[in-house]
């Protein structure tokens, strides 16, 4: 019978998660697998080992990492656009963003973020240049400028590519309502862009959108431009109440502009375990939203909050940050459940094929 070498992982207090990358659930139903100590490689030993070389830059934040060199997410067929959303502010979208970002881009995946927050927080924790007149978001929405333009690869992170959100941003909303085709102007030049990479063979797996704080232009933009919709919710009581609202914008958004948008996921941020709130708005959001709640969880961590400051993300600030761990293993996560969402889908097809 198998043994596990359990250990306390502050500051989830009460939580206990296995040194073994194991998934575990504490009593009171909250999934973790993250640690200060373990080294969670999560690697699916299911598929075959991929062998290709990273770039140096990402060799050396993977050795930091200590991440196993099967630990990698494979080549996708499709480009995953993913909007981080949430009308309340607070709740870790822009941490989020870079984060998961720099974790996809460490296992292997290319990676193009879109900061359509006027704040550009994203842009400065990426290390982008937010001077006014400066290619950015707002010359793509507004200036008819393409995003191959205006994107420029991240510091440290070869794989990963961003557009900044510079001052201008702040009057797109405006400026916008006069525009032709206003809420699909975002879609067509990320469209473009992915067709361009495509046809030179250098395509994108995914497209992060740091959406802001409110339910305007830029929102609506993010929102018809994706496909999925990833929902950063505080371990707080009032988060829970802009989730209902939240839903309902994206379910006006799929009758009438945009189809194909789902809620695909439903990230706790800020976890807790010492408090009583946190656990329980766990099991509240579960039992709304069973499928799409993610079992990674993300912490509170100093160093998530220290390393905007120095222009880099959790992984490259701190590597054995339990804010590292938590966010390689959110992009995990994510994978893993597209990839079964796939095959689940092919396999239906070739049910429906042999009946026939």
């Amino acid at each position: 019978m198998r043994t596990v070498d359990w250990e306390i992982a502050m500051p989830f207090g009460s939580v206990v998660v296995p040194r073994d990358p194991i998934r575990s659930k504490d009593p009171r139903g909250v999934t973790v697998d993250v640690s200060r100590e373990t080294v969670a490689s999560g690697a699916d030993n299911s598929r075959e080992p991929i062998t290709e070389s990273f770039p140096p830059e990402i060799e050396s934040l993977r050795a930091d990492l200590r991440l196993d060199p099967a630990d990698r997410i494979g080549p996708r067929d499709r480009t995953r656009c993913i909007a981080v959303a949430n009308q309340k502010g607070g709740v870790a979208k822009t941490t989020t963003v870079v984060n998961l970002a720099a974790a996809l881009a460490v296992l292997g995946c290319t990676v193009l973020v879109v900061d359509m927050d006027p704040q550009g927080n994203a842009s400065s924790a990426l290390g982008l240049d937010r001077e006014p007149g400066s290619p950015g978001t707002y010359e793509v929405l507004v200036g008819n400028r393409s995003v191959s333009d205006a994107a420029t690869t991240v510091s440290g992170l070869p794989g990963l590519l961003a557009v900044p959100a510079t001052v201008d941003l702040a009057g797109a909303d405006i400026e916008l309502v006069s525009q032709v085709a206003r809420e699909t102007r975002l879609r067509k030049a990320v469209e473009t862009f992915l067709n361009q990479r495509a046809e030179a063979g250098n395509p994108i797996d995914f497209v992060l959108l740091d959406c802001p704080p409110s339910l305007g232009l830029l929102t609506v933009n993010a929102l018809v431009a994706a496909n999925e919709v990833l929902i950063p919710l505080q371990s707080e009581y009032y988060a829970l109440e802009g989730l209902g609202h939240l839903a309902s914008t994206v379910d006006m958004i799929q009758q009438h502009l945009n189809p194909n948008l789902v809620i695909s996921a439903i990230l706790l941020t800020m976890f807790d375990g010492r408090t009583r709130i946190a656990p329980q708005v766990a099991e509240e959001v579960r039992q709304h939203f069973p499928a799409e709640l993610l079992e990674a969880v993300v912490p509170r961590s100093v160093r998530l909050s220290e390393a905007p400051s120095y222009g880099q993300t959790v992984l490259q600030y701190d590597p054995g940050s339990v804010g590292a761990r938590a966010y390689l293993a959110v992009a995990r996560e994510l994978d893993q459940r597209d990839r079964r969402l796939v095959d689940l889908t092919d396999q239906q097809e070739k049910a429906v094929t042999t009946e026939s």
